[in-house]
């Protein structure tokens, strides 16, 4: 399509095989660009995946992930723009990034050098529902507990033992977990410990996360599910030796707030009443590289492709909203190039 098409070298930090892609349209319009993003990278399993056409969508073969979570918001932005050039369309010049490592926690975002994007704002196409936008999403903290018990033969002598298992099980139990407020979620995601039933497990590792829009009570959840494993481990003491805990706490992204004044909404707005697609701004529970490009100054709205049932086999995306999310990008670079 003859764009400025460059990769960083992200990947070499990542174990990947290809880093971010950046891409500049130059226009002929004289004005700043605007910011189209998606990210390459797709859950599993997404290798071997067979797409089939139906009469309205877009599935796979039930084995695998469709994978429009991203490829959707990749496809749209290609085609929206192939679509200008290919009319010779007057338009502000236009930047594309597609990112890796996404779906492993933002990484190709937090990897790229912001320094070479000249556009003040613009999307990132990675939600469901074509039209809607998502002016807000959470900060996030990724916990790893340790736990160290005391391994022993579990029929001859468990009372030599202190069990890793039965710690993290009562601190589980003391934990508020799931929905806490209208702003903050909770998990525990994973437990992995033992070796056999006849033996008392020495180590448990535990992995959970918080979610909230408040970076006060992202803290309180955080240190309160820290202090439930430290306390419980506490209470375990067997002659010398002392259970004990481990902690590994990440802040996997901040929050952002797309406000009703800022130029991604304003022009959102604009696109979606020209095309004749109802507008929603909602508030999302997830992480995108959006996250990372607001907190990095960057004003970055995300915006629906169309994908559904993501993350799973039975993925689909309709024809109408492939469609539909191309045209959105169309009339967003259209309302852009006029001002």
């Amino acid at each position: 399509l003859g764009a400025e098409i460059t990769f960083d070298n992200a990947h070499e930090k990542t174990g990947g095989n290809v880093g971010n892609l950046y891409g500049y349209f130059s226009g002929n319009i004289n004005k700043k660009p605007i910011l189209f993003c998606a990210h390459m990278d797709t859950v599993v399993p997404g290798n071997g995946v067979k797409p089939q056409i139906t009469e309205d969508r877009i599935i796979t073969d039930g084995t695998t992930i469709l994978g429009a979570d991203d490829k959707s918001g990749i496809a749209e932005i290609i085609w929206a723009i192939k679509e200008i050039l290919e009319a010779n369309e007057d338009h502000a010049p236009i930047e594309v990034l597609f990112t890796i490592s996404e779906e492993i926690g933002l990484l190709g975002a937090k990897l790229f050098d912001l320094t070479s994007i000249k556009s003040e704002f613009g999307y990132v196409l990675d939600s469901h529902e074509i039209g809607n936008l998502v002016s807000g999403a959470p900060a996030a903290n990724r916990m790893k507990y340790t736990i160290h018990g005391k391994e022993s033969h579990a029929g001859a002598a468990p009372e030599q033992g202190v069990s890793a298992i039965q710690i993290a099980a009562e601190a589980i139990s003391k934990m508020t977990l799931g929905r806490i407020d209208e702003e903050t979620t909770c998990s525990v995601g994973t437990i992995k410990g033992g070796t056999a039933t006849n033996i008392i497990p020495k180590e448990v590792v535990l992995k959970a996360e918080v979610r909230s829009h408040n970076a006060d009570k992202l803290k309180k959840i955080t240190d309160e599910i820290t202090a439930a494993l430290v306390d419980t481990a506490a209470k375990y003491k067997l002659g010398d030796f002392q259970a004990s805990v481990e902690s590994v706490i990440q802040k996997e992204y901040p929050a952002f707030v797309i406000k009703n004044d800022d130029r991604s909404m304003l022009l959102a707005k604009k696109a979606n009443k020209n095309i004749g697609i109802p507008f929603k701004s909602e508030i999302g529970g997830g992480g995108s590289d959006a996250n990372i490009f607001n907190f990095k100054g960057l004003e970055m709205a995300v915006v629906g492709s169309g994908m559904e049932d993501v993350h799973t086999v039975n993925e689909y995306i309709k024809l109408v909203d492939l469609e539909n999310g191309a045209r959105w990008v169309k009339e967003i670079i259209r309302e852009y190039s006029k001002g």
